[in-house]
């Protein structure tokens, strides 16, 4: 843990240090095609007193195959009777997921933002005696709403911090049929709920610079929950470090690349209607992990003409390290794409 944590504070400093190459004193701005970060990135720049954005983005995330720590291993392994404790462990889960954001200056220092998703997720399972069987679910995530104060904005470099919750509207009862049920729908394991069931902290910080070709950005980000929601358990906490570069190729395109550090903590507690023995995805062991994603994209932007201010980005992310609790899934390629529009 204490390389992983080293590593990422080197890659902070090599960015924060590439910063030094402007001496102008403009402020920062949004005004060209790497004015806002990859895609991916939520919550990394703020705007103008009395500035609206409206945005939509789009995410496929691919998980399949088994991980137990940081090493790959097969799903007979962890199955009965094959020298496993489970009766069933999944075997590929695609998720979707449709974000729309907004964000309003409610003057030069504080920008609100409020981002509501809609996901759905299907998850094949391979089971002891050899068969196969799908569950999915669908529906509406958790309302995340947030305040973005601006600390420093000048020599082409800006710094601000965002303090905002997430609440709990995603669904954490969803249900389905599967074999052992004999018809019947039952609650699914925790990776198919669409929400926490909890109120939880977002808190963060961003530290973005920018010179005449390149820039680029630094943020810290957490997930903190708090209390036990209705079906006895927490969802673990979220800490995330993620460094991204640009160039701004011409005044309408910029290509960009990123690495990110997750580390994530277990769940807290149990659903008392799952029985972790029967699917690895409702043992609470099987949960959280540390890990680092790689990222390329390129993002557009008009600055003028009839789509002026219109901005569309693109990202392929794929894992560089996972070091999971447990068993779980093995994480794979993730897509991003998004439009957004300033006013």
């Amino acid at each position: 843990m204490k390389n992983f944590i080293m590593a990422l504070l080197a890659i902070a400093m090599t960015t924060v240090l590439s910063a030094q190459e402007t001496q102008t004193q403009n402020p920062w701005s949004s005004n060209r095609p790497d004015g806002h970060a990859p895609i991916s990135v939520m919550g990394d720049h703020t705007h103008k007193k009395g500035e609206f954005m409206i945005s939509y983005r789009y995410m496929n995330m691919q998980m399949n195959d088994l991980k137990r720590g940081s090493d790959d291993v097969s799903f007979e392994s962890v199955l009965l009777p094959n020298g496993g404790e489970y009766m069933v462990t999944p075997t590929d889960m695609p998720m979707n997921m449709h974000m729309l954001g907004g964000m309003y200056a409610v003057s030069n220092k504080v920008t609100l933002a409020a981002m509501l998703g809609y996901t759905s997720m299907d998850m094949e399972h391979l089971t002891a005696m050899g068969g196969n069987f799908e569950t999915s679910s669908s529906g509406i995530s958790d309302l995340k709403i947030s305040g973005l104060v601006t600390l420093f904005n000048k020599n082409r470099q800006q710094l601000h911090a965002k303090v905002g919750v997430s609440l709990p509207t995603g669904s954490i009862d969803e249900m389905d049929v599967t074999p052992a049920s004999m018809g019947n729908e039952v609650i699914l394991p925790y990776p198919m709920q669409l929400g926490s069931g909890t109120l939880d902290a977002l808190l963060g910080a961003t530290y973005i610079w920018q010179s005449d070709s390149f820039s680029g950005g630094n943020q810290l980000d957490a997930v903190v929950r708090t209390g036990t929601n209705d079906r006895d358990y927490r969802l673990g906490n979220s800490y995330a470090l993620n460094n991204w570069v640009a160039y701004k190729a011409t005044d309408w395109i910029s290509f960009s690349a990123r690495v990110k550090g997750t580390v994530a903590s277990e769940i807290d507690g149990a659903n008392p209607d799952l029985n972790p023995l029967m699917v690895i995805t409702a043992d609470t062991r099987n949960s959280g992990g540390t890990y680092i994603d790689g990222g390329l994209g390129f993002n557009l932007y008009a600055n003028k003409g009839t789509l002026k201010n219109v901005r569309f980005g693109l990202e392929f992310a794929t894992p560089l390290l996972q070091d999971v609790n447990g068993v779980q899934l093995k994480r794979k390629e993730t897509i991003t794409a998004g439009l957004q529009y300033a006013f």
